[in-house]
């Protein structure tokens, strides 16, 4: 009969439980999660009250279309020159390893959903680390090949939310185009360079995609310029036209008196639309595309 070693096993054991506290391991959790979501405060009261601190956001939420608001906040105070980020798991499926010593960028992910004592309902968070291509043994990715500016334009004016028309001239000279709520169409000026076309059909297409499912006249075209100026800002940003014309010293007034939580909504309104109208540019793109190779393959 073998000599029984269970009672070393069982002593393993026990100094594992030990070892491992649960509500301490739980009060740290909630204790990171708290200074996550103070910095994330820090943040939106910065950009909120600082013109220039407002274009790095929308510069950071450019390069990270897919990510919430918060997340984008966050990881424009841990590491603002950020250009592509993965988690661990994420970097090793690509073959690619962190740097020694790097400290991971913390963002927050939705977890559980959970009711509350006074019968609402909130979702918990969990903390997740992420790390920049800058800190990895990666090589210097080769700049994604973009797309000619013909099929970028043609997908911008294809399938728009409203119906675009043709027109000599508008009221305002230094418009290039113009949403009607009242009559549900773009007005578009003939004769428009490539980048005009992009830069002022951008910003109408967010005051389209804004008024959808509004009654006619019930859109305030002025209560959504600033958001619609955002959003053609950060697409210019994404398809590498002139944004020497976007200008943010100065911020709307509403902006000192609202909440933090508020501007966030604001701020997730204005990446809705922007990614909303990029979706449907990639989209297009894509299948004129798939179009084209089938032709060449027949």
């Amino acid at each position: 009969m073998g000599i029984n070693y269970d009672d070393i096993l069982a002593s393993a054991e026990q100094a594992g439980r030990q070892e491992f506290d649960v509500e301490a391991w739980a009060e740290k959790k909630k204790t990171e999660r708290e200074e996550l979501f103070a910095l994330r405060d820090k943040m939106t009261s910065e950009v909120s009250t600082d013109g220039s601190k407002f274009k790095q956001y929308l510069d950071t939420q450019s390069r990270f279309r897919k990510y919430s608001t918060g997340n984008v906040l966050l990881i424009m105070a841990q590491r603002p020159n950020a250009t592509r980020l993965k988690d661990f798991e994420g970097w090793k499926e690509n073959r690619v390893s962190i740097r020694r010593n790097e400290t991971g960028i913390r963002i927050l992910e939705p977890g559980k959903e959970y009711q509350r004592e006074d019968g609402t309902y909130g979702t918990s968070y969990n903390i997740k680390k992420v790390f920049d291509i800058a800190q990895t043994k990666a090589k210097k990715p080769s700049l994604p090949q973009k797309p000619e500016e013909r099929s970028v334009l043609k997908a911008l004016v294809t399938r728009t939310p409203v119906p675009l028309q043709m027109v000599q001239e508008l009221e305002d000279p230094q418009m290039g185009a113009l949403f009607d709520s009242n009559q549900n169409r773009i007005f578009v000026k003939k004769g428009m360079g490539a980048e005009d076309i992009f830069c002022s059909m951008t910003q109408e297409l967010a005051h389209a995609e804004l008024a959808m499912g509004m009654d006619v006249g019930e859109y305030a075209r002025e209560e959504n310029a600033f958001r619609a100026y955002c959003v053609s800002y950060m697409l210019c940003r994404q398809y590498g036209y002139s944004t020497d014309q976007f200008h943010f010293e100065e911020l709307p007034g509403e902006f000192a008196d609202t909440e933090l939580q508020d501007i966030r909504a604001e701020l997730e309104v204005i990446r809705d639309v922007a990614e909303n109208i990029t979706n449907r540019i990639s989209r297009i793109i894509s299948q004129e595309r798939n179009q084209k190779e089938t032709e060449q393959t027949r």
